[in-house]
């Protein structure tokens, strides 16, 4: 798994003047290799059309695209995989439908969710909002590096990404406590210039950038 796991949320993407397709773009030409296509409340014809689009885009990289909740969206764009809440369809119930290669990731915000999760047919659990975070409304208190550190630590091991208010400053000390990756929304429109601001974080955390 890349150190960077780019998010592209499409109310942050539309805040910043960025459509969702053109931000991908511009994350994907910085060297991202994992990208998360993320629109909630966005009508199905548009996810759908966006994450063709993107899918088409990556794989001229090599870099995985996963979307986000929606399983449905995810296999019509021939996406790599999907991210999950607590309160989608179940890790086992999408792993069936997208196959044993699928890239599939479930949130987790408590040490009871970290401790099911690890259960389940996952590719890798996200633990968050590591710090506090303005980027959704979780409902759910920043749980700290400690977390990070506790979910790495469980057996089986598992890939853990880390989600939450993360900056570029604060990237090293999380992926020091165990972090398989950093899942960064907001911080990638620093300076408003994504492609940069990518190749920032892929140079601190030591990822490779495809070829």
């Amino acid at each position: 798994m890349p150190a960077l796991y780019a998010i592209v949320d499409s109310r942050t993407a539309t805040a910043h003047g960025w459509s969702v397709p053109d931000l991908a773009e511009a994350c994907l030409a910085g060297g991202v290799r994992w990208l998360q296509v993320r629109g909630a409340g966005v009508a199905t014809g548009t996810l759908v059309r966006w994450c063709d689009e993107i899918v088409r885009m990556a794989a001229r990289t090599g870099a995985a695209v996963i979307v986000n909740d929606r399983v449905d969206v995810a296999r019509m764009s021939g996406a790599d995989g999907v991210h999950l809440g607590q309160h989608d369809l179940p890790v086992g119930a999408a792993r069936r439908q997208l196959g044993r290669e699928a890239i599939v990731g479930l949130s987790t915000h408590s040490a009871e969710e970290r401790a099911d999760a690890w259960s389940q047919p996952l590719t890798y659990a996200a633990v968050g909002p590591v710090f506090a975070t303005s980027t959704k409304a979780t409902g759910h208190a920043p749980v700290g590096l400690a977390a990070v550190r506790d979910a790495a630590a469980r057996r089986p091991v598992r890939p853990v990404v880390a989600i939450g208010g993360i900056t570029l400053e604060r990237a090293p000390a999380v992926v020091a406590a165990g972090a398989a990756a950093v899942a960064v929304i907001g911080d990638l429109l620093a300076g408003d210039d994504p492609a940069a601001r990518v190749r920032a974080y892929v140079d601190a955390l030591g990822d490779e950038r495809p070829k």
